[in-house]
């Protein structure tokens, strides 16, 4: 993973210094086709407003460009690519430079608006999977995590250069910066956790723990820096059934804060109302006057708004199940307000009044005015004139109306289409509290049959039971099931970290890998062919006599560097206990154990899966 800047061009003309921020040799975006195609959607994942508020820009995930949007009179004046798969996006302090993270290109991109256009300037490599973005007021520094390998780096922006990592907690998605600059609050969702970091020295401070904490969103200061306000969802180690979804003790979600100024236990609200749940708290925003905080519900379409200064914020006990009676009987202090489609990312103007919406689904950028509760215009940012099948998919994969109550959706435990932190009980198998890690959907379709007991080979009657029985809504219909096929398909695994730049193997991994086909070994007995499963079962040792089946599928070993959670209780926590432990070679094979050397090859060759 290289901690080097990487230039498209070998000359560096000038910085932030009130002057263009050009490259030598770089042409403008006007001169270069960099543009997505026109009938691309777009998909909006964040936005950021400049600090004069004339200019919006988007950050756009499948088309993998950025956006520029004059405010006065709301028009998309420019469009440019930037790196794979972005996921955040950060005006810099001078108010023209932006920076995007391209979370599957492993880099930063640098923009600038120069006469009103957008102008590519610099590409950083930080490493993989570089997620959510904090600056530094003065713009000396920017922060961004790095969700792949568990660390954030620290950039310099006027080198532009990665000066260190600091390991963090898994999956570090989003994070914020206190105004000061002296604490950088970290969500590490496969940790179920916040980080609180001194950016002075890189070193963790405290962090405070958030009892079975999943799907962490986005993070803001308080004003004061004594607080960072984050979303997540909480799941409750409950069985599926009507009564614990109603009372909140499957899956439920939050809004949490954690103190900047010293270790103390979290304090949460909770979000849900009876009978019309909230699913997939995402985005957050806290009005310049303080008076409200803005939350984006992406699985129920919805923008929550609260009044800030009495949120009834709770610490040890919990917050309760379900929203406080007060929240829910005052429209001053709690509302909600319908946008549709997907809405992620929130800014608002510094009227305290307008809120713009990243709505991922509409391809557009919403304007909310708080006041008259609204969608006073929409801001339409390109994309097809009809929706294919799989984009029809995307959007029932993301609806949290499709369960009981519109307590959660397919995404809210295969988050992004892959896993999540949490071994659940989804009934899937026909039994009660028979907890299972949650698999990926990535190529699905190529890796029947299905579930950790392999009883099921009709992925169609597949997603009719998980709609039915794990969310505990309506049947959909056939062409639905058709579309929800359509998206999985469309899902891909991101990059893999743990190879080198030309996708080749390390010299570890290369002879982790003989140890990999090894009889002595004997993986590939049962992970083998091109997604490293037989579709067979068998009967490794690891069963319970809660089990309705007996054996389990080979898992495929794609992408099982991602996991916080292995084997199928999840009772692993790294690769290390699989393979010198719980599923060591001598234990599956009888062929003998591996040397220290053969292991630490093995679990080099896993990650590079």
């Amino acid at each position: 993973m290289s901690k080097a800047i990487s230039l498209t061009v070998p000359v560096l003309l000038c910085l932030f210094a009130g002057r263009p921020f050009i490259l030598a040799g770089e042409s403008t975006s006007s001169d270069r086709a960099d543009r997505p195609t026109a009938h691309a959607d777009r998909s909006p994942v964040d936005l950021a407003v400049s600090r004069d508020g004339r200019w919006l820009v988007t950050v756009n995930e499948t088309s993998d460009s950025v956006s520029l949007i004059r405010t006065s009179d709301r028009l998309v004046v420019d469009e440019v690519l930037c790196g794979r798969h972005p996921a955040d996006i950060e005006f810099h302090p001078d108010g023209q430079t932006i920076l995007v993270t391209g979370s599957w290109s492993g880099d930063i991109t640098i923009l600038k608006i120069v006469g009103g256009r957008l102008q590519r300037t610099g590409l950083i490599d930080v490493g993989f999977e570089p997620c959510g973005l904090a600056i530094s007021a003065d713009g000396d520094r920017a922060y961004v995590g790095l969700v792949a390998t568990g660390q954030v780096a620290e950039i310099d922006l006027r080198a532009l250069s990665v000066l260190r990592h600091f390991d963090v907690g898994h999956w570090p998605r989003y994070l914020t910066l206190s105004p000061d600059g002296t604490r950088l609050a970290v969500g590490c969702g496969g940790a179920g956790r916040i980080d609180v970091i001194d950016p002075a020295t890189g070193e963790t401070l405290y962090d405070e723990p958030l009892a079975n904490g999943i799907n962490l969103g986005h993070m803001i200061p308080s004003a004061d820096g004594t607080y960072a306000y984050f979303t997540w969802m909480v799941y409750r180690t409950n069985p599926i059934n009507v009564g614990n979804l109603r009372k909140g003790w499957l899956l439920a979600s939050r809004i949490g804060r954690v103190r900047l100024d010293g270790s103390s236990y979290r304090e949460a609200i909770s979000l849900d109302v009876p009978g019309m749940a909230v699913a997939d708290p995402h985005g957050i925003v806290i009005s310049s006057d303080e008076s409200r905080l803005v939350a984006s519900a992406a699985g129920t379409h919805e923008l929550l708004v609260y009044r800030l200064r009495d949120l009834p914020f709770v610490g040890v006990g919990g917050p309760g199940d379900l929203i406080d009676r007060g929240l829910r009987n005052d429209q001053d202090r709690f509302h909600r307000i319908e946008v549709g489609g997907r809405p992620m990312g929130l800014r608002m103007a510094d009227d305290s009044r307008t809120v713009y919406v990243a709505n991922y689904l509409r391809n557009s950028v919403q304007v909310v005015d708080l006041d008259s509760r609204n969608v006073s215009s929409e801001i339409d940012l390109g994309g097809p004139t009809e929706t294919t099948l799989a984009r029809r998919g995307m959007e029932i994969f993301h609806d949290g109306k499709r369960s009981l109550d519109q307590w959660y959706s397919c995404h809210s435990c295969h988050q992004n289409g892959g896993n999540n932190s949490r071994p659940m009980d989804t009934m899937n198998d026909g039994t009660e509290m028979t907890l299972k890690t949650v698999l990926p959907l990535y190529e699905v379709s190529k890796t029947g049959p299905w579930t950790w007991h392999g009883w099921q080979d009709d992925l169609e009657n597949a997603m009719h039971k998980s709609m039915t029985s794990t969310m505990l809504g309506r049947n959909p219909s056939d062409r639905d099931v058709r579309a929800l096929l359509a998206y999985l398909d469309t899902l891909e695994a991101p990059p893999n970290p743990f190879r080198k730049s030309d996708g080749t193997l390390s010299d570890a991994a290369d002879r982790g890998e003989q140890v990999f086909r090894s009889e002595k070994a004997g993986c590939a007995d049962c992970h083998n062919g091109t997604h490293f499963t037989d579709g067979k079962i068998h009967d490794v040792g690891l069963g319970s006599d809660k089990d309705y089946y007996d054996g389990y599928n080979t898992p495929s070993l794609l992408g099982v560097y991602r996991k916080v959670r292995l084997l199928h209780t999840g009772r692993a926590r790294s690769l290390d206990r699989v393979v010198s432990d719980l599923h060591s070679p001598e234990k599956v094979s009888g062929e003998g154990q591996l040397t220290e050397q053969e292991t630490q090859d093995l679990i080099e060759y896993l990650k590079s899966l």
